[in-house]
């Protein structure tokens, strides 16, 4: 079986001494470099083709983030995996737009570093349980202020109506529900459509359940 060729990178040699120690007792990885700084990271990826690269995020001369981007960039054939001893989710999404394909602490045990490197090896991407729960989070954010934002051109009265409209209620049955003229409801309900882009009724219905407007209320 062919080896996964490693190039570990961090400013501390005690850290790149027990790293190497670990992955050197695996049969099937070979550590072929180190690095200590962002700018010999990408040259010894440039020198050595490793692939994967394990990288600490905070380095001098330049981040590890900064590396990532450059290496997922240039030598789209080598993985990078983020070894931090920060979860903080700028630096975790950060290192997602980058380009990682891993993001695990320096607080993971010496086995499950070997599975991520084994993981990502095979193109895997690959999150540290301690922040996974924070990624779910903030996609399940992300989509709320995009529905959020669906109806963001609608007035208040607007979304009511729209609501009504979604119900299959006539201009009729609406103006009497809100107390309103059946000529502003026809007004509401043009400019809704034209708020929204769609051509009919049916859609604007459509596009409020798509979209969880009952939310927005």
């Amino acid at each position: 079986m062919t080896k996964q060729r490693i190039l570990l990178v961090d400013d501390h040699e005690v850290v790149r001494l027990g790293l190497k120690s670990l992955l050197d007792r695996h049969p099937n990885f070979e550590v072929v470099a180190e690095a200590s700084t962002a700018k010999e990271a990408l040259e010894k990826v440039a020198s050595h083709a490793p692939d994967v690269v394990v990288m600490d995020i905070r380095l001098p001369g330049g981040s590890g983030i900064e590396a990532c981007e450059e290496i997922a960039e240039k030598y789209p054939k080598t993985r990078v995996i983020m070894l931090t001893s920060y979860a903080e989710d700028e630096m975790l999404f950060s290192a997602i737009r980058a380009g990682a394909s891993g993001y695990v602490l320096k607080q993971i045990g010496g086995e499950d570093l070997v599975r991520a490197i084994e993981a990502v090896g095979r193109g895997e991407a690959l999150l540290d349980p301690a922040v996974t729960q924070r990624i779910f989070q903030e996609v399940r954010k992300a989509a709320k202020e995009e529905e959020a934002s669906a109806f963001s051109t609608l007035t208040q009265q607007e979304r009511h109506v729209l609501l009504l409209v979604s119900e299959g209620k006539t201009n009729r049955e609406i103006a009497k529900s809100l107390f309103l003229g059946e000529g502003t409801v026809r007004n509401y309900v043009s400019s809704i459509l034209s708020k929204l882009g769609v051509s009919n009724r049916a859609e604007a219905a459509a596009y409020a359940v798509e979209h969880n407007l009952r939310d927005y209320l």
